[in-house]
């Protein structure tokens, strides 16, 4: 146990790989004010029960339960997590558990502006903002929405709260937005923010446009460099994969995340439980433990702790996305955030 102390990391489980465990995304929500082609179906998604979604009680119950077992960061995704009420008190409530070292969010910060002084009041960390396209045509084609304004004004609200490092996260796809890579470095140059260039994975609908338009993180660097010199940078406050580099006089870093063409799973280190209470020890794998049901039908900290390291001990080597894209496209990226 670590409640009441500072986890240390021999606290945290490994896995059968002998990977540190020591990090959950949470989805809260599967509902979104956007419609990102690469994520979420245009019509959107079809409006879960109340009852289906956890409670904030159960999701806190969750985060406590894992804090036992050695997990001390915590990263609150969607859908997008701001479109939920109430999510100001939960991150209080579960910033504030002894031994979780940070909360932070994921979100498309269409609604982040207005909310980003309480949420760092609250207890939140930092963000990480999804942005694709800094053009309000592309923009309205690939969220299937407008808001462009919104989502820089949500990165300045994050910057002047405090919610720092700042990540902007940019999934390249060859055709829609690969020309603007360029561009997206250069936010870098003049302000702290982070800009991350993700391969488009095959999940969900994404399915049927990946091979289209999949652009390896080798050609992206190497398009790049040949606008301008790159200087290897030391790793950036979080829990991810990527890899990060400094341009010439740049305030922040630009970093490359390469789910497919360069594998990180030997050093994932997380858990992924959607906001029905499925818990996932792998973003490409469709299998799941149940914690809902345990959680309503009066298991006890203990039982729900034993099937967290279930899911930790059912984590696999690695995904195969690439080789097998039928089963990617089970997985939802707006059910999981990702």
């Amino acid at each position: 146990m670590v409640r009441g102390r500072r986890r240390k990391a021999s606290d945290s489980m490994k896995d059968p790989c002998g990977r540190t465990i020591d990090y959950i995304r949470i989805s809260i929500t599967d509902r979104c004010n956007l419609r990102c082609m690469y994520c979420m179906p245009e019509t959107g998604v079809l409006p879960r029960a109340h009852h289906d979604v956890l409670r904030y009680e159960e999701l806190e119950r969750v985060v406590s339960c894992a804090r036992d077992l050695g997990i001390g960061r915590v990263r609150v995704t969607g859908g997008e997590p701001l479109v939920r009420l109430g999510l100001p008190g939960f991150i209080r409530r579960i910033a504030a558990l002894p031994g979780i070292e940070e909360v932070s969010m994921t979100t498309n910060g269409q609604l982040l502006s207005p909310m980003a002084r309480e949420l760092k009041a609250a207890g939140l960390a930092r963000v990480n903002i999804s942005l694709d396209t800094l053009n309000p045509e592309t923009f309205d084609a690939i969220c299937r929405r407008g808001g462009l304004d919104r989502v820089l004004a949500g990165i300045d609200a994050a910057l002047d709260a405090g919610l720092v490092p700042v990540k902007v996260n940019m999934v390249v796809m060859k055709g829609i937005n690969d020309h603007e890579v360029a561009d997206f470095a250069a936010l870098t140059l003049e302000r702290p923010l982070h800009v991350r260039f993700i391969e488009l994975m095959p999940l969900g609908d994404a399915g049927d446009m990946q091979p289209d338009c999949f652009v390896p993180a080798s050609v992206i660097r190497a398009r790049l460099e040949a606008q301008c010199r790159l200087h290897p940078s030391a790793g950036v406050t979080g829990n991810g994969p990527a890899r990060y580099y400094r341009l010439e006089g740049g305030k922040g870093t630009v970093g490359f995340i390469a789910p497919l063409s360069e594998h990180f799973c030997g050093a994932c280190n997380r858990l992924r439980l959607s906001s029905t209470g499925g818990l996932s020890p792998c973003l490409g794998s469709p299998d799941e433990v149940d914690l809902r049901e345990p959680l309503r039908n009066g298991a006890s900290d203990e039982e729900i702790r034993d099937l967290i390291r279930r899911a930790i001990l059912a984590k696999p080597a690695g995904h195969d996305m690439a080789n097998q894209p039928d089963r990617a496209r089970r997985r939802r990226m707006h059910r999981l955030g990702g």
